[in-house]
């Protein structure tokens, strides 16, 4: 059971950052902001970028927030899944 739970988690963590790509790529193109699907990837992307604009500024038209975005995602991401690992192991699961 402990392996299935962090296959869950681990496919969790992948599909989120998948969509933060497909929100980095679809930036490039109005007419995915402005699709259903684009609308859908934002409102959940969103909410984590917002915390990294509110401190790195974009430099004209290019906004590296997202792209450190993505590496703190990966970097805790990974802290989350040991953690996650350890806990199982700890509890016996």
């Amino acid at each position: 059971m402990g392996s299935t739970i962090l296959l869950i988690g681990s496919y969790a963590f992948e599909a989120y950052y998948w969509l933060i790509l497909i929100s980095i790529f679809g930036s490039w193109f109005p007419q995915f902001q402005t699709s259903k699907i684009g609308g859908w990837v934002y409102k959940l992307v969103e909410p984590y970028l917002s915390l990294f604009r509110r401190f790195i500024p974009p430099l004209g038209p290019i906004d590296f927030s997202p792209i450190i975005a993505l590496f703190v995602y990966r970097y805790i991401g990974g802290f989350a899944m040991e953690g996650l690992r350890l806990s199982l192991d700890t509890i016996g699961i």
